[in-house]
């Protein structure tokens, strides 16, 4: 537990490596997917490539964590010795689990809780929370880090290539003229998160290598001369074009204070589809003048 007994608390489908989780004791609650038979826990008992070999076959329902485990996991903080909790969950725009947070967070008794809509989810939530982490290890208090969030949460942008919007079209959250054009002479959409939160297409772009690039050109132009920032790739059922974002990504944007790279988790794996390839980054200077804060590291 830190000296300022601050703890973080997101969910599935924030994308953090297991060893970032265990290092800095981030609590986690999952979302739910429900099958035909039955209902699973993502992350816990099911895992995205087991729900990418389902999908030919069903789409499962997606649903937020239950309150049960939300209030399990304040209890789990409470136990711990922590006083406050940083919770940073997946966009409003997709889900209700952020409100669900907060309603119950409200009601925790012994805690100071503080609950932001990342408006963004995996690479752009994960990011978040690990930055947050990172601050609370150099010290930073409860009214830095609460001043700092938001401009964090405001320049952190995320891009995804996917091979269809089909997946998207089926689960209701991208339009039907969108999905069409999509699937038109192997073109390959980029999707962002729109400023509402919500899942929007950003490019279109024809064939999978053009369109790997001009995401990574999309990420490095979210990135000023000079700016620090961080760094993160992911990807979705296709762990061999991991290397290759890397080097790509790391190669456009060599300067980045923290870089890392992960899976994307069962639920967005279920709204997108398989072979998704991600990159996302986050600016820090804002956040670091609000929390007036000098030291960029």
């Amino acid at each position: 537990m830190n000296k300022q007994k601050i703890a973080l608390l997101t969910d599935s489908c924030a994308d953090i490596p297991a060893a970032l989780l265990r290092r800095y004791d981030i609590y986690v609650v999952p979302l739910k997917l429900i099958f035909s038979d039955g209902e699973y826990a993502d992350g816990v008992d099911i895992t995205p490539t087991e729900v990418y070999r389902r999908l030919p076959q069903e789409i499962p329902k997606t649903t937020l964590p239950g309150g049960e485990a939300v209030e399990q996991a304040f209890a789990a903080i409470r136990q711990a010795g922590y006083t406050k909790v940083l919770a940073l969950h997946l966009s409003g725009g997709l889900s209700g689990t952020c409100n669900l947070v907060r309603l119950l967070g409200a009601q925790a008794e012994g805690l100071e809780v503080a609950v932001f809509d990342t408006l963004s989810g995996s690479l752009g939530a994960g990011l978040s929370v690990i930055q947050a982490a990172r601050w609370i290890e150099q010290g930073w208090n409860w009214d830095e880090l609460l001043r700092a969030i938001p401009p964090l949460l405001q320049h952190t942008h995320v891009f995804f290539c996917i091979d269809t919007l089909e997946y998207l079209r089926k689960g209701g959250r991208i339009g039907q003229i969108a999905a069409v054009a999509g699937t038109l002479l192997q073109i390959k959409p980029i999707i962002s998160f729109a400023e509402n939160g919500e899942l929007s297409s950003v490019a279109k772009i024809r064939g999978r290598k053009a369109a790997v690039q001009k995401m990574v050109q999309m990420a490095a132009a979210c990135v000023p001369r000079g700016a620090a920032f961080n760094l993160a790739v992911a990807h979705g059922d296709s762990p061999d074009e991991l290397r290759e974002i890397r080097r790509m990504a790391q190669k456009s944007l060599p300067d980045f204070q923290f870089f890392t790279e992960g899976e994307i988790d069962c639920t967005l794996g279920a709204y997108v589809g398989p072979h998704l390839l991600g990159v996302g980054v986050q600016l820090l200077d804002e956040a670091i003048s609000a929390a007036e804060r000098k030291n960029l590291r």
